[in-house]
């Protein structure tokens, strides 16, 4: 068969592709307003009934958020959660519980249960319980977290005394006793200092808190003009996430000692990041930021603008009233709101790339954001008539991803930093992503709270905060 033969073929095979990518195109086009928008075959019409008043079929529920449905979403997740986060030291090779943390040796390790009890996530979790017992009064949110915090307190106690006898030996507290990241270290000391305000054992977990600052203050990797940094995925590297993993346990120390110096740091490290970080014209961080990249690629994660905005609220909440950051603090906050809230989905989720539409819808971050944009409306930061609306369909949005069983679904699992699009467009999702229990727990809490400090109403069917 020579050339001529061949080249009508291929003519006709590339014109079916375009065809079919056009076909495709349209389709998905279709779909999409399908999806939103509903034409009504009601035999009505406009002179027999208000059709501004006919329901839409919404995608997530809308005007129907309420206390006692937000709390049975929290109970699922608590039920779940305690189930499948035992706290108990047991023998790997036989198996056995050890009831005498006297005897712990290098065979000694946690109980495998669905998630661990010591990480950054589980950091998240254990503040998200507390609020959630804070908020509706239920004791059992806050019993899980002072059950195992004071737990681990009492582990690491245990396993000081046997590395004395046996130094290098390996124990299931390493990342307690030696933290060699912000991962390590902030959001599990955050935790704890609020758990010793809850009633949590000060004797154990004082010297766990002392050293977890010691490892952020002293030890960590920092830039020449000391904002703290790490050396992956290359030299002098800033994450947005380390906000979150450094500066609310500087904060927190603030509050349990009184020492201004912990209020100052956490307040240079934000602008330290946000000088570089923050995108005025977008209201957005990009993820990451290297000290030799010219330019710098900008992939606004959502997540990532999730620990950046939590960060603010964490710092707000706990600096003192007249702490010159406090005005810093709450014009990023609006600015960082603001350029939120113009990219939520109409499903109530943000994307997991925040201004790239065709990226997946997620959930953690969408929590997160439920979260801060309803705290700061219960404080006073922000207003509510202007962000009420966006905070409840967040939640609306992220209950319908609390399954029967209790798990969090749609979330991103860990993420290390990427500059190219597909590394974010593919991340997978998975339910046991510890990440998003944390601010689920967050997120109803102070939704419970905002519905009774700023109830809703429906006027003209749009859903309204009236003070």
């Amino acid at each position: 068969m020579n050339q001529s033969d061949t080249k009508p073929k291929t003519n006709r095979g590339f014109s079916r592709l375009v065809l079919n990518c056009c076909f495709a195109t349209l389709l998905f086009q279709t779909i999409s307003q399908a999806s939103y928008s509903q034409n009504t075959t009601s035999k009505n019409n406009d002179a027999t009934t208000p059709l501004h008043l006919l329901k839409p079929a919404y995608i997530t529920p809308y005007g129907e958020t309420k206390q006692a449905d937000v709390k049975a979403v929290l109970d699922r997740v608590y039920h779940y959660l305690n189930e499948v986060t035992p706290y108990q030291l047991i023998d790997k090779s036989s198996g056995q519980n050890i009831s005498a943390l006297s005897k712990l040796n290098a065979n000694s390790v946690f109980a495998q249960g669905d998630f661990r009890l010591i990480s950054y996530e589980w950091g998240v979790t254990y503040t998200g319980m507390l609020e959630a017992g804070a908020a509706t009064g239920d004791k059992r949110f806050t019993d899980y977290t002072l059950n195992r915090l004071n737990y681990i307190g009492s582990a690491v106690s245990g396993f000081k005394n046997y590395l004395k006898s046996a130094p290098q030996a390996l124990t299931p507290v390493k990342s307690v006793i030696e933290p060699q990241a912000l991962d390590d270290a902030g959001s599990m000391a955050a935790a704890m200092i609020k758990a010793l305000k809850a009633g949590a054992v000060k004797s154990d977990l004082r010297p766990i808190i002392d050293n977890y600052l010691n490892f952020i203050l002293t030890k960590q990797f920092r830039l020449a003009d000391g904002t703290l940094a790490r050396n992956r995925p290359q030299p002098n590297t800033l994450w947005l996430d380390d906000l979150y993993m450094s500066l609310p346990a500087l904060a927190q120390m603030g509050v349990l000692t009184g020492d201004r110096k912990y209020f100052d740091e956490a307040v240079k490290q934000y602008e330290l990041f946000s000088k570089r970080m923050f995108n005025p014209e977008r209201g957005l961080y990009m993820h990451g930021w290297i000290q030799d990249m010219d330019p710098h690629p900008q992939f606004h994660w959502a997540r990532a603008n999730g620990w950046a905005i939590l960060t603010k609220i964490e710092l707000l909440d706990a600096l003192p009233q007249d702490h010159p950051g406090r005005a810093i603090l709450i014009e990023m906050l609006k600015k960082h709101t603001a350029g939120l809230a113009q990219l939520q989905d109409a499903t109530g989720f943000w994307h997991q790339l925040l201004d790239r539409n065709d990226s997946y819808l997620e959930t953690s971050a969408t929590a997160i954001y439920a979260y801060c944009f309803a705290r700061a409306i219960n404080k006073g930061w922000l207003d509510a008539k202007a962000y009420g609306p966006a905070a409840l369909l967040a939640w609306n949005a992220v209950s319908t991803k609390v399954n029967d069983k209790g798990q969090v679904e749609g979330v991103c699992v860990g993420t290390g930093m990427g500059f190219d699009p597909a590394f974010y467009y593919y991340r997978p999702v998975n339910n046991y992503a510890a990440h998003g229990y944390g601010p689920v727990l967050l997120a109803g809490a102070e939704i419970y709270r905002m519905l009774q400090n700023h109830p809703f109403v429906i006027n003209d069917s749009s859903v309204q905060v009236n003070k």
